[in-house]
């Protein structure tokens, strides 16, 4: 399939992804309205319990999420169009894999050291910065926000064994 975007084919159909999300959503609406049931989703004597609002909540989640599964299944003109290309999903993933490697690293070197890795390593890598600007700019970032949130706010983050080393913590 063409995303009518320069040929690069369609990794999924904007079909699928409203089924998708629509399930997403109904297992989300069943969730409310099984853990509202079990702290108690009735009228008792003293008025509601405490699920009693948002189990009703859940239960309108999961119907509004099965009109739209069939909407969408319904729906001839959305058939063969494109959520996502190959090309367009690259760009997202480009930037996605390594934010989650950043907060794997976070709980590892806290996160100054990894905000510094991170900035420095993007501005090398998508920015095409030179190395010595990148890991200014990802220090300097990295003590801004430092004394911005431990000295200035008093908002301890997350530190690593850097921060310790040089008496930090």
């Amino acid at each position: 399939m063409s995303d009518g975007n320069g040929g690069s084919r369609s990794v999924v159909s904007l079909k699928t992804m409203d089924v998708l999300v629509a399930l997403i959503f109904f297992a989300f609406g069943l969730l409310v309205a099984w853990d509202s049931h079990r702290l108690g989703a009735k009228w008792a004597e003293d008025g509601p319990q405490s699920g009693y609002f948002p189990f009703y909540v859940g239960l309108i989640i999961c119907f509004a999420s099965l009109i739209n599964v069939v909407l969408a299944l319904r729906v001839k003109a959305a058939e063969g169009e494109s959520f996502v290309s190959a090309e367009q999903l690259k760009l997202v993933l480009s930037v996605a894999i390594p934010t989650l490697f950043y907060v794997l690293v976070i709980q590892f070197l806290g996160i100054y050291a990894a905000s510094t890795l991170f900035i420095a390593v993007f501005m090398m890598w998508l920015g095409k910065y030179g190395w010595l600007r990148s890991v200014l700019v990802g220090c300097g970032v990295s003590v801004a926000f430092f004394l911005m949130f431990e000295i200035w706010f008093h908002v301890p983050l997350p530190k690593g064994p850097i921060e310790a080393l040089i008496g930090l913590n």
